[in-house]
């Protein structure tokens, strides 16, 4: 079981904050965005005597509610076609375990969310990676290279799109290749779309669900984490029109007894959030992303393709070993009394000779401290190259 590249380095910055200094996360994309009131006032009026187990597929209610959401992306599916899980990640790990024997393949494309390669791990099953590159924005890479991998224990092709860790957003000409792909050798596509909220170009979202002539071979993955900024009440889902798949995911639902009940509360409310708050939201997270992406690419020696989705951006620095410069940027350096918290992008390769000298960057912090933090990141870099 891998280590989180997100979360490996935490207790050198702990070690940081206890000699006082101030520790700037970009590693991880916990979202500094309010939870909507709505969601809060939710757990505020709660008037139960009884915190009891909910249905293991989650509230009804909940589900009827999300087809509404999911209409407005133009995904037709019924309740009955939303399984609630324990976060997206379950959601994951779920159709790992449903989908795939041990074993079996999944193709992936890298740089990747690092803890699918635990799901897989966790399910019996094996990751088969093709890699994009930074010059390239991380586009998918060359369909042919996908099918060069394929053989009888490919099982399914897994995505993330808008991307975890990349920040790209697959066009409708991508997704249309990848669907060819599926039909003909018919196999499963897992689609993480939890970030869909978060697009910042003219091109459409174009969601696996979207796809003609797949639908029964779609799982899409999704999760109320990011776009409320509610990564603490643990609420996924797992949609699938595949009526056998379901059945199996049932199985490994029930054996964990139900979703959190305080989760499903919160988030069914918060499916009433304003246009207001959305847009808000959005417009935060853009102005971040082109104010992050900008002073990172001001910075001698460092360069960031301009992600189109999620809010993250993966950046090549001017170092050998981005694993030994985040963790000296915790251990020895201080700026000011400053120092920056990023995560290795070593660990969303299953390659070890790429990704040695980048890093992603969560852009989760308001303006002022990303400004203190890009200053601080220029000045490491500095000092690093007289070492």
């Amino acid at each position: 079981m891998p280590a989180s590249p997100i979360r490996k380095l935490v207790p050198l910055s702990d070690s940081a904050k206890a000699r006082g200094l101030k520790v700037y996360h970009l590693n991880i994309g916990q979202p500094d965005i309010p939870t909507p009131e709505i969601g809060l006032e939710a757990v505020r009026r709660l008037d139960r005597t009884i915190l009891e187990y909910s249905p293991s597929d989650g509230f009804r209610s909940f589900r009827e509610k999300l087809t509404a959401y999911y209409s407005r992306f133009k995904i037709n599916v019924s309740a009955d076609d939303i399984i609630i899980t324990t976060g997206g990640s379950e959601a994951v790990l779920f159709a790992l375990m449903a989908c795939l024997n041990p074993g079996d393949e999944i193709i992936v494309p890298e740089p990747s969310y690092a803890n699918y390669m635990a799901f897989a791990i966790s399910a019996g099953a094996v990751i088969r990676t093709v890699a994009s590159g930074i010059e390239q924005g991380f586009a998918l890479p060359p369909i042919k290279e996908f099918e060069a991998l394929i053989n009888e224990r490919t099982k399914a092709i897994l995505i993330c799109n808008p991307n975890n860790p990349t920040g790209y957003l697959y066009s409708r000409s991508e997704m249309n290749q990848i669907r060819d792909l599926v039909k003909k050798y018919d196999l499963y596509l897992f689609s993480d779309e939890v970030y869909r909220e978060f697009i910042y170009t003219g091109s459409p979202y174009i969601s696996a669900l979207h796809l003609v002539g797949i639908e029964d071979n779609v799982v899409l993955i999704d999760s109320v984490s990011k776009r409320y900024s509610e990564c603490g009440i643990r609420e996924g889902m797992l949609i699938t029109k595949n009526k056998e798949l379901r059945k199996t995911v049932i199985k490994f639902c029930q054996a964990r007894l139900s979703p959190p009940l305080l989760g499903q509360l919160v988030a069914e409310a918060s499916l009433d959030v304003s246009d207001e708050y959305m847009m808000n939201v959005y417009e935060e997270y853009l102005e971040r992303r082109n104010f992050v992406v900008d002073s990172l690419n001001r910075i001698p020696g460092v360069y960031s393709p301009i992600p189109m989705g999620a809010f993250y951006t993966m950046a090549r620095l001017p170092v050998d070993d981005a694993d030994a410069f985040c963790a000296w940027c915790l251990s020895d350096f201080e700026y000011e009394g400053q120092t920056v918290f990023m995560a290795p992008a070593s660990g969303f390769y299953t390659n070890p000779e790429l990704g040695k000298n980048e890093v992603r960057i969560a852009y989760v912090l308001k303006k002022e401290e990303l400004q203190k933090a890009m200053v601080v990141l220029g000045k490491a870099l500095e000092e690093y190259r007289k070492i």
